[in-house]
């Protein structure tokens, strides 16, 4: 095994150093309450029994007797997202499984899941964040009954896998394993896709040619192909050992799949007691989480884990910085190519080796912490293995150290860049993100006029006018967290594509989100101090000159101080538009999230906004 590189060292300790006071009061915590047998045999007879009254046959009597492993089942099923559709079946299947392996599963509750593909653009997609943190509630409703010793989490997309984990974090002495559904098959390409979405953005293409080119690439049950949040939630979580190894990207329906959830079911209740147990605070760590976003960095993954990451891991105690993501981006090389950073699908990266070439590579290269928990065993060896069925029997078997395809996927002794796919930029307009594995070099640094915009409807309202054919920093503010719960933004990419096409320089400046889904376009997002916190964003006119430049890592407005001082910063809209659709329902989360560099969370976290480091100074210790 070869020796951990420096920075992965480096980072790692100092995360473990700034964690060290609320990861030691997190772990007491969660010490306290642990306890000896199945955790139901200590209630009263009266709860007991509301406990088991709805089972029947022998899990009636496993319930009852409280003498053998009982295991919740928290699921994100609903047949609206095509991610979750496949979770129907797999209760049935898990209760069967459990009870085979001396143990007996409950399906405790249920959880939201948003669908950020319907909610695009649309005043729906201004929940989607907070419904994180509304999962990770319902998590805690569904445990918080002290019948389980252990929980098979069923979740797939955006905010659904960080908000079980958040959620099942707070009950961590509980054993915890995540059940994914798989991708569906590919379909239509992706260069396609987005060459049909530029054509209509420019009205060349009808909305039936852009409804059936997205009807193509959105075809059947599955996780959406493209590497967006809800794929790059699968691969950190099987980089952190929170899957069974090679689990990931398996198509639903197959009988491999089936067989993957019953071993699932399985391997939960061996865990959940005796010699192999092994809570959820053992797995997640802070070498897991370095893992977890070395996985992130070395595939180009979603931009969104620059705050579930960070949330996820204050909810272990553990405090994680945007300084630690540009560190080690430095650091990691990238490895894969994925749309939206190349045409290729996430079945091409499985097919070419996936997780576990990955693994592997990044094992060899020291890049990654070998030594950890994981639900399948100590060690993360075990994740350079692929899972098969031999004769129905469902086995692991060894996987050629190299990619079948190095267009798609490569290793570590030939990467696709000798950096990760994220950068942090800083200046007097706050501090971002930038996604820079799809950015060609020529385009990661712009300085042109601003354009500012409240909504995204004015933006295309100027695009289509005609206002924006010329160099341009689009300027969209007011979409923060506090704002307007940090909405998604992708609805302005084919646009902003559009004009790069026309040979302009253009670049994206927000305070709201965009996933990755950036592309080609130079954008720096999640900027905070967000505008409606008092951020700088409010103070940027029309016409001002910013500076983009990920290289250096800079952000910034080139107006002077005085004439900044003399300014009236931009209101956010009044708060009575913030109703309809469900919104109102959400004003006290809206009222109580923090910023996007502490997780954009509701939840109290350790953490200091105070970088460490500045962007460039974290690059050049890398």
């Amino acid at each position: 095994m070869s020796l951990l590189h420096p920075v992965i060292a480096d980072v790692t300790a100092r995360i473990a150093d700034r964690s060290a006071e609320s990861r030691r009061a997190y772990l007491d915590r969660v010490a306290d309450a642990a306890g000896e047998g199945p955790t139901r045999a200590g209630l009263g007879c009266s709860n007991l029994a509301h406990g088991f009254a709805a089972c029947s046959g022998p899990d009636l009597r496993v319930v009852r007797e409280a003498r053998k492993p009982g295991i919740a089942i928290v699921s994100a099923y609903n047949d609206l997202l095509s991610a979750h559709q496949p979770l129907a079946e797999f209760p049935e299947w898990i209760k069967s499984a459990a009870r085979d392996a001396g143990g007996v599963a409950q399906f405790a509750g249920g959880v939201p899941a948003m669908c950020d593909g319907i909610t695009q653009g649309r005043s729906g997609m201004e929940l989607s964040l907070f419904s994180r943190d509304v999962i990770a509630m319902a998590t805690g409703v569904a445990l918080s009954h002290e019948m389980f010793d252990g929980t098979l989490l069923l979740g797939v997309c955006d905010k659904i896998v960080p908000g079980l984990l958040i959620g099942s974090l707070a009950f961590g002495h509980l054993p915890a394993m995540l059940v994914p559904a798989g991708p569906m098959p590919s379909g239509l390409p992706n260069k396609e896709k987005a060459r049909i979405r530029q054509l209509f953005a420019e009205g060349k293409a009808t909305r039936e040619d852009l409804l059936d080119a997205e009807a193509a690439s959105y075809h059947s049950p599955g996780t959406c192909t493209f590497y967006g949040t809800a794929n790059s939630n699968q691969l950190v979580v099987e980089m952190m050992g929170l899957h069974l190894p090679g689990a990931t990207f398996v198509h639903p329906g197959t009988p491999l799949r089936r067989a993957l959830t019953e071993h699932a079911a399985r391997r939960i209740v061996e865990i959940s007691h005796g010699e192999q147990y092994t809570p959820l605070a053992r797995v997640i760590d802070e070498r897991t989480i370095v893992n977890g976003l070395v996985g992130l960095l070395a595939t180009g993954g979603s931009a969104n884990h620059t705050l579930h990451l960070v949330a996820v891991a204050a909810a272990a105690g553990i405090t994680l910085t945007w300084d630690d993501f540009a560190e080690l981006s430095a650091a990691v090389p990238l490895l894969a190519h994925v749309y939206p950073n190349g045409s290729a699908d996430i079945n091409h990266f499985h097919a070419a080796g996936g997780v576990q070439v990955l693994v592997g590579t990044l094992l060899d290269a020291g890049l990654l912490h070998p030594d950890v928990e994981t639900v399948a065993g100590r060690g993360l060896d075990r994740y350079r293995q692929e899972p098969v069925l031999d004769d129905g029997e469902l086995t692991w078997r060894d996987v050629p150290t190299r990619s079948l395809d190095d267009t798609v996927l490569r290793t570590a002794d030939n990467p696709l860049a000798p950096e990760g796919g994220l950068r942090m930029v800083s200046g007097n307009l706050g501090r971002g993100v930038i996604k820079v594995s799809a950015v060609t070099p020529d385009n990661r640094a712009v300085r042109a006029p601003a354009r500012v915009f409240a909504t995204q409807d004015e933006f295309t309202a100027a695009f289509r006018a005609g206002e924006l054919d010329r160099d341009v920093v689009v300027v969209v503010r007011h979409h923060g967290p506090k704002a307007k719960g940090m909405p998604e933004l992708h609805a302005l990419i084919p646009a902003l594509c559009v004009l790069m096409d026309r040979g302009y320089r253009v670049a994206l400046v927000t305070d709201g989100r965009m996933s990755g889904a950036s592309g080609k376009v130079p954008a720096a997002i999640h900027v905070t101090p967000e505008s409606a916190s008092g951020g700088p964003l409010a103070l940027v006119e029309d016409g001002d000159i910013i500076r983009l430049d990920a290289e250096a890592g800079e952000l910034d407005l080139l107006v002077d101080a005085t004439t900044l001082a003399a300014r009236t910063p931009a209101t956010a809209p009044p708060d009575d538009a913030w109703y309809g659709n469900g919104r109102e329902l959400f004003a006290t989360l809206r009222g109580a999230v923090g910023p996007a560099d502490l997780g954009a969370s509701v939840f109290a976290t350790p953490a200091s906004t105070e970088p460490d480091t500045t962007p460039a100074e974290a690059r050049e210790r890398a």
